[in-house]
């Protein structure tokens, strides 16, 4: 069998290496392209366990263009798979595949078809994701499901935290899903497309944090853009200042003031109190641009301090 793996991130990376395990014996193509300046490297790593492997690589982030044509008319593809795959791949390509085309997309679908849905589904304060394994379709996301499983998002969980439970249940999915994929032998659900959401592609300037909001909407999005993400970031004295752990307090005291984004207790150590539009919240490991990780309580030592 000839399978076909388009893939990405450091997740594509722990699929290809499980999908070559899983599918010793058939041959593999994998597809992948270069990361954003922002994002941890794993483009040659996927290049090397592929090419280590004894399969072939490829490189490109559009696979209908033409260097590609003469590939998909003279290759037979039995399966092909997409993994943290951001790019359009149009009918005339993935139907090319003899038993089909399947996306492995981390969401509830119909709930977050599109960009980034861990990141979005922490920013929102959901309790809970997933992962499914469709069938892929012209429409974004909207293919029959094949496999589909809950993961929990703890209320103090960062999005490193998530992706790791998410990536181990993709890698479930595959194990339980592959000899069924191939031989065509499993039964599909429909999506119930009136239920369907959508996300926007996330980009790291949605990470300015609005004092104005709730202490637990900034405390949100924290946890949903630090590590591997570039982090949550506000501005102190026109100096780029990245947040990346807080802490919501169990009984904060209730302050009537209206300064969000005021210091408003530096507790040595531990961390720096900030007023919120809604409470506050206490800021724990923080940034500046170009310098080392230092505990808030080094960076803000004024309680003239706003930050914004």
């Amino acid at each position: 069998m000839h399978i076909v793996l388009l893939c990405a991130t450091n997740r594509g990376y722990r699929f290809a290496e499980t999908l070559f395990d899983i599918g010793q014996g058939h041959r593999f193509t994998v597809f992948s392209f270069q990361e954003t300046p922002w994002e941890p490297r794993y483009f040659a790593e996927i290049k090397h366990l592929t090419l280590e492997r004894g399969h072939e690589f490829n490189e490109a982030r559009n696979v209908a263009q033409s260097k590609w044509e003469g590939f998909w008319a003279s290759e037979s593809v039995d399966l092909m798979l997409m993994v943290s795959w951001r790019y359009l791949v149009p009918t005339s390509v993935f139907q090319r595949a003899r038993r089909g085309t399947y996306v492995f997309h981390d969401s509830l679908l119909p709930k977050y078809r599109g960009f980034a849905p861990t990141v979005w589904a922490i920013r929102n304060g959901e309790s809970e994701l997933g992962v499914t394994l469709f069938q892929a379709v012209e429409d974004v996301d909207a293919g029959d499901i094949v496999d589909q499983r809950r993961v929990a998002i703890g209320a103090c969980d960062s999005v490193g935290d998530v992706m790791r439970r998410v990536t181990g249940t993709y890698l479930d999915i595959v194990r339980d899903n592959f000899s069924s994929l191939l031989s065509g032998n499993f039964e599909k659900k429909p999506q119930d497309h009136d239920a369907a959401t959508y996300t926007c592609k996330w980009t790291p300037d949605d990470g300015l944090i609005n004092w104005n909001d709730t202490s637990q909407a900034v405390f949100d999005l924290i946890r949903a853009t630090s590590k591997p993400y570039p982090g949550a970031f506000t501005y102190l004295n026109n100096r780029k200042l990245t947040v990346w752990s807080a802490e919501l307090l169990a009984s904060p005291r209730q302050y009537v003031s209206s300064a969000p984004g005021r210091v408003l207790e530096i507790r040595d150590d531990v961390g720096c109190l900030v007023l919120t539009g809604e409470g506050c919240i206490l800021l724990k490991t923080v940034q500046f641009e170009g310098e080392p990780v230092i505990n808030a309580s080094k960076a803000l030592n004024s309680l003239s301090q706003t930050l914004g």
